[in-house]
Parts: structure tokens; sequence; C-alpha cells
């Protein structure tokens, strides 16, 4: 059988390179060489040699978090490029990386979401108002940033100037949204047409986090993660439906990954990864690897479904 030349992108410029860089060393480390000639690529400094190399990839595996890697941006270019890649293409990439875009399209597909309000860099912020609508805690967070860069949580309004500044640090538009308590949860999505929703993943942040922040993510051992999640088998059903329709109200392709908050027999959506954390122990790998995929296997089956969609004219 002919290998398929596979084009790896990881590293990148967004403030998840280096968690980008990681995922991709275990990505190729678990693609089969036999079916695969894997070519590495870095959109940091390797663009011109992957323009260069189009005519001769069969399709590309996008290891890349945040800006210019999971919003539209590297899509685009490999759609002029006519090289087919897993996951959403521009379109559900760009409205599932922009927060506000996202909770809009929930609330239009009837998802439930938490009570949310807009600031902007420069803007009058007016704190007393904010909390007299959105209560304390606030969850203040940019719109375009993935991992929980960026995130932080205020308890008290004497420490919303602080949050702010450090949310502006990622864009000019910050989502401040209400704190829910409760248990965190996130439901995966895979396939083109015919999806199948992967089993739930409870996340138990360590009592030194407030929330499942950068250093919970990609700390080992601080965070534990169980599958599946210790939720009744309704509950888990309601769960699992709310990521497929976050799914499709996003326009996503190939995979996805949406975390939500379950409190007193309610969900709440937070938001839809298009490209989820891709090494052997991230979520996405573990709850498919309980509904039966290595983590080779879940690879080929993204290419797989990547080529199909290609073919059929995305």
């Amino acid at each position: 059988m002919e290998k398929i030349t596979l084009a790896l992108l990881s590293g990148g410029i967004s403030s998840e390179r280096e968690v980008s860089l990681n995922s991709g060393a275990q990505v190729l480390e678990a693609l089969d060489k036999e079916k695969y000639d894997v070519r590495r690529y870095d959109p940091q400094s390797d663009l011109p040699k992957l323009v260069a190399d189009a005519g001769h990839i069969d399709a590309a595996l996008i290891i890349l978090h945040g800006p210019y890697g999971e919003d539209g941006t590297v899509q685009g270019l490999l759609d002029l490029l006519g090289i087919p890649y897993q996951g959403s293409g521009v379109l559900g990439s760009a409205v599932a990386m922009n927060k506000l875009v996202a909770k809009q399209l929930y609330e239009k597909a009837s998802l439930p979401v938490a009570p949310y309000s807009m600031v902007r860099s420069g803007g009058r912020v007016d704190a007393e108002a904010i909390e007299r609508d959105l209560g304390l805690p606030i969850v203040v967070k940019p719109i375009e940033a993935g991992s929980s860069v960026g995130m932080s949580i205020v308890r008290s309004l004497d420490d919303m100037p602080k949050s702010l500044e450090l949310a502006f640090q990622h864009g000019a538009d910050v989502m401040l949204e209400a704190y829910i308590d409760g248990v965190e949860v996130t439901g995966g999505v895979l396939g083109n047409d015919e999806l199948e929703a992967l089993p739930l993943i409870e996340i138990i942040p360590d009592q030194s986090h407030d929330f499942f922040d950068y250093e919970a993510k990609y700390t080992t051992g601080v965070s534990q993660e169980i599958c599946p999640a210790r939720i009744s088998p309704e509950m888990t059903a309601k769960a699992q439906q709310y990521a497929l329709t976050a799914h499709k109200a996003l326009h996503c392709r190939g995979y996805s990954r949406t975390d939500m908050i379950l409190r007193d027999d309610r969900f709440v959506v937070l938001e839809t990864n298009t490209i989820p954390g891709m090494t052997a122990t991230s979520l996405f790998p573990q709850a498919a690897k309980v509904a039966g995929y290595s983590f080779g296997q879940l690879l080929d089956k993204l290419i797989q479904l990547s080529i199909e969609d290609h073919q059929r004219g995305r």
C-alpha cells in the first residue's frame, strides 16, 4: 500500500506554542510509519516550505492551539493549497474560537449558557453594574484565547482591574461571565455527517486551583480526570446531546470537545474546542480510548475523515 504523505503542523506563534510542540511530538511518535510519510512544519518558520511542498502532500494534521492555528487562518491556507486537514473548516474554526459568537450560536440552538457581559479595552467598566447583573464571583476571559490563557476569577470588585488587565493582554474584547460552581465535564464528538458522542470526562482540579486553568491542564498530577464521568445515565445522555448540538451549531467537522458545568441537575455549556489537546493523555484521546480507539487509531480516523470531507467538497 502506498504511503500517505502527511504534513504535521505544530508550534506556531500563539501563547500555546509549547503545548503544540509537545503534542506534535507525541502525535509523530504515535503515527504508523508504515502508513504515513510524515513531514513536520512549524508555521512560525516553515510556511513557505509548506506552500512549496503542497503538491506532494496528501493530508495535514493541524496540531496547533489558539490564534493563528485554531481560528481558521491555517485552515484557510490549507484550503487554498488544496490540502485536506482534520477537523473544522474556516467557518467552524473561527466561530468556535470567538467565545462571544459561539455563545450567541449556543443560545440560538437553545443550549443553556451562563449570563455574560462584554467589555472592550479603553471602554468604561461599571463594575458595580456588572456585579448587579452577574453577581460574584465573575469569570474574566479573553474571547479569543484557548487553554484558559488570560482567564481569572474575580471574587471581589477590587480585583477586577487586575483581571481585566491580564485578559486585555490577549485581545481588545473580554467576556465577563457569571461563575457557575459545579462539576466540570467535557464531551467529545467524532465524525463528519455521522456523529459519535464519546464518553464524558469529569475534571477535578486540585484544591490549589480555582478552576481548570493552564497549569491544571498541563501539569501532570494536578488534576484528576475520570472517564466515564460519575454522573447518572440520564445526565450523561443529556450532556452528550448538548455536545452534539454544540458541534452542529458551530458548524464543526471531524471532531470537537465541548466543556460544561453540571450544577443542581442542570448543565451550562461553556465552550467548544475544535482542535482539542492531542497527546495520548489529553482529554479527547482519553475519551476515545474508553470508546475503543487507541491513540494511533484515533489519528487514523481523523485523517480518514479529513480526506473523505475533502473529496466531498468540505
